[in-house]
């Protein structure tokens, strides 16, 4: 297979810019490892009801976001927050009104953040993107760059442009190595939300609303620190969604996690919460295609994102890196997924693709 373009990874970075080449009828492939497109995008289905278990949020002040969502079509609204917030201390007691949700002023999506992966998706040829195809070697030639698949398929580019996680890009085989500085340097950023896990647990009504109660929640006695409303815009089902603090080596059975799930939504929230129609879990730390081994160990803080030096003009620019990761203002965000793909545009322009 032959073309101009081949960017590797189809979360919400690789397909905003692929949507873009697109859109000017450039000659591109668009290559994801999973057999669904997103990346730490995951939005799962319950009823008529749409629940996030990866990014959740966008917030005013990130102008791509608003753009890219008004383009498509798509319903922004606000996360909801009326209501008190508890407090379950170390001990398991639960306080009622010890603060105010943390969230008020942050913006969802009508159909979860999958809806806007989906509009993306729509607006990329079918014979242009690739899924449930990994690559696991890229070799520098004469002409541009070879990679190779998991099932010995060549797909030959003149340059290559790498969304996905720089920790995943780093386990790649290249042909020639890249510097050893270059390889530990991206060993050492960490992949952002990839050591989480999170829960969304599914009701037929909002029976905490009824309580007056936010659906926010703050826990030091777990296995969720961090508890919030996850209802649809309007309608049901309703639903709570948790932060699951425990690590990753502490949550690897499934079934013992999902009682210690229900027996903390039971004592924050009452008996009514311990039963949900659904309990979605979803670990991004078990996620190869997103974490590391590194991953597995806590970050405390936002990680300071960007491109280091030693990360750029990669075989003369040959190869350019472009995930949220490297975003210098919003990395890490839906933002900086975005942000990164204008980059990585921008190089590309620059290599006079």
């Amino acid at each position: 297979m032959q073309t101009q373009t081949l960017i590797i990874g189809g979360g919400l970075s690789g397909l905003a810019l692929a949507a873009r080449l697109a859109a000017e009828g450039r000659d591109f492939r668009l290559v994801e490892a999973r057999d669904r497109w997103g990346g730490r995008i995951l939005t799962e289905r319950f009823g008529e009801g749409a629940f996030d278990l990866g990014p959740s949020w966008f917030w005013p002040g990130q102008p791509r976001m608003a753009a890219l969502t008004e383009r498509l079509g798509l319903t922004r609204f606000d996360q909801f927050y009326e209501g008190d917030l508890l407090y379950e201390d170390e001990t398991g007691h639960v306080q009622r009104g010890q603060g105010f949700a943390s969230m008020q002023g942050s913006w969802r999506l009508r159909g979860g953040m999958g809806s806007l992966i989906d509009a993306l998706v729509r607006d990329i040829p079918e014979d242009q993107r690739l899924s449930a195809t990994p690559i696991r070697a890229l070799h520098r030639t004469a002409d541009g760059v070879t990679a190779r698949t998991d099932f010995g398929q060549e797909i030959n580019a003149q340059q290559v442009v790498l969304t996905v996680p720089l920790r995943i890009a780093a386990r790649l085989s290249y042909v020639p190595a890249l510097p050893n500085d270059t390889i530990a340097t991206m060993e050492s950023i960490p992949t952002w939300m990839a050591g989480q896990a999170k829960a969304v647990a599914v009701y037929d009504r909002p029976f905490w609303r009824d309580a007056g109660l936010s659906g926010d929640a703050m826990s030091r006695f777990g296995p969720m620190v961090e508890c919030h409303d996850a209802s649809p815009m309007r309608g049901g089902p309703y639903a709570i969604f948790g932060f699951i603090g425990v690590p990753p080596a502490g949550r690897r059975d499934r079934h013992a996690l999902d009682r210690q799930l229900r027996a903390q939504l039971s004592r924050l929230f009452g008996p009514e919460a311990q039963a949900p129609k659904s309990l979605f879990v979803k670990d991004w730390a078990a996620d190869p295609c997103t974490a590391t081994d590194l991953d597995h160990r806590p970050v405390h803080a936002h990680p300071d994102y960007g491109l280091p030096h030693v990360l750029s003009r990669l075989w003369d620019n040959a190869l350019i890196l472009s995930g949220t990761e490297v975003a210098p203002t919003f990395g890490g965000f839906l933002e900086g997924a975005l942000e990164a793909a204008d980059r990585g545009y921008d190089a590309l322009q620059r290599n006079g693709d």
